[in-house]
């Protein structure tokens, strides 16, 4: 049955972006606090404002449908989780790095664990929620069928079972920004990222230069989805090999196939590694972050692409990056000094098998510690017709290649395909 829609809606709006209103004092937050009750829970509901303790709200981007929800009556305003049950399947951590704030400041390295550490608070009516959750599952693919049939992987029972499912460790993990420790990452003043981050986003959260207590950002994006197959405790145990991929969205390939790219063939070939290396007794671990079109966006993508093939002489593996720097004015908006962060809230420090051709990941990755000890670029087999621009611009412009890079001579006479759907 729906609710009224007017029933349980609020008689007055009270502001948040000035301290000092509320009689009740939310729980403070010290962030690198190696034990979870002094460090503090994260409190990003609207259902008490007096116990919120962050700027903006949880589910990132998901909220807005919150709202659309409450505001049709079809979620009572005030509904509080109720976590029976929903503990995590298997536990990962602590690891040290969870008390470095400078080590992790994109994500709550507690984010999973907060019914069971936070549950008397719980009770005492504070809506305490989960930044993280990990759950078992299993995923088929056409293509690790496909290296089946062809004998690259074999059926174990165990982590390929019959008709190639892949049992895997599922991890969903929500943004969770730690202000201070993002700006001394960037190199920018905490002010002055503040600033910017209410002035892009048209002034959504005043708190931003309103509140410089409040150091924890709720931010209205995309978060991770981790998949890891074979033995957690075997991330952390040096006698082990692990393999690592970490792939950023693109749906079009990803999703349906698109032939315009290596994501898809790239995000498949991480895969297939790191199930060889779970069935060698090591452990995979796959990263799959929300970065659509390299956080430039799905339409700017598309955008691109219309620009690239359209221009004279066609796509060309000379202009590639430059057709994007002219529609969205950089050639990519993914901030890979953060991607490192959910590494090593998984306790990794060092990558046998590094399953990229990015130099921008693997900088990123060994700049904050962690040791890779080899890359493995995509077999050229798996590229589709339609990639060779892109690989062939990502490989003069600095990615991993174990072959000769392409000089200039070679882009100018890369021509793209004819323009189609």
């Amino acid at each position: 049955m729906q609710m009224s829609k007017t029933a349980s809606q609020p008689k007055h709006i009270v502001l948040t972006s000035h301290p000092g209103h509320w009689a009740a004092k939310p729980p403070r937050i010290h962030w690198g606090e190696r034990n979870p009750l002094k460090r503090g829970p994260i409190v990003g509901t609207v259902t008490n404002p007096a116990h919120r303790n962050v700027i903006g709200t949880h589910s990132g981007s998901y909220s807005v449908y919150r709202a659309l929800a409450v505001a049709s009556g079809a979620l009572h305003p005030n509904h509080r989780a109720d976590l029976t049950n929903t503990a995590p399947i298997v536990a990962i951590g602590s690891h040290p790095s969870w008390a470095d704030p400078n080590r992790i400041v994109s994500l709550d390295p507690f984010g999973a664990m907060v019914g069971e550490v936070y549950a008397e608070l719980y009770e005492k009516g504070y809506d305490i929620r989960p930044t993280i959750a990990i759950t078992k599952a299993h995923v088929n693919l056409p293509e690790i069928q496909d290296a089946i049939a062809k004998g690259r992987l074999s059926v174990d029972g165990k982590i390929v079972k019959d008709g190639g499912n892949l049992v895997v460790t599922k991890v969903a993990i929500d943004p969770v920004w730690y202000l201070p420790g993002i700006a001394h990452r960037l190199k920018v003043p905490e002010g002055e990222l503040r600033r910017a981050l209410f002035q892009q986003t048209g002034g959504m959260f005043p708190e931003l230069v309103t509140r410089p207590d409040l150091h924890i950002f709720l931010p209205p994006i995309g978060g991770i989805t981790v998949y890891i197959l074979g033995d957690v405790a075997a991330i952390t145990d040096p006698h082990r090999l692990l393999t690592v991929r970490v792939h950023d969205e693109c749906n079009g390939s990803d999703v349906f196939g698109s032939d315009i790219c290596t994501c898809r063939p790239y995000l498949v070939h991480g895969l297939e590694v790191c199930v060889q290396t779970a069935q060698q007794g090591g452990a995979g671990v796959l990263v799959y972050l929300r970065k659509e079109g390299r956080a430039l966006g799905e339409v700017t993508k598309f955008l691109v692409y219309n620009a690239r093939k359209r221009q004279e002489g066609g796509d060309r593996a000379d202009a590639y990056f430059n057709r994007t720097e002219c529609v969205a004015g950089v050639p990519d908006m993914r901030f890979q000094e953060l991607m490192p962060d959910v590494l090593h809230w998984l306790g990794i420090a060092r990558i046998d098998r590094f399953v990229s051709m990015s130099d921008m990941k693997y900088n990123a990755i060994v700049n904050s510690g962690i040791e890779i000890v080899k890359r493995i670029p995509i077999p050229e087999e798996l590229i589709p017709a339609d990639a060779m621009v892109e690989i062939a611009a990502k490989q003069a412009a600095g990615y991993y290649t174990e072959k000769a890079v392409p000089d200039a001579l070679t882009l100018a006479t890369i021509k793209g395909r004819s323009f189609t759907d």
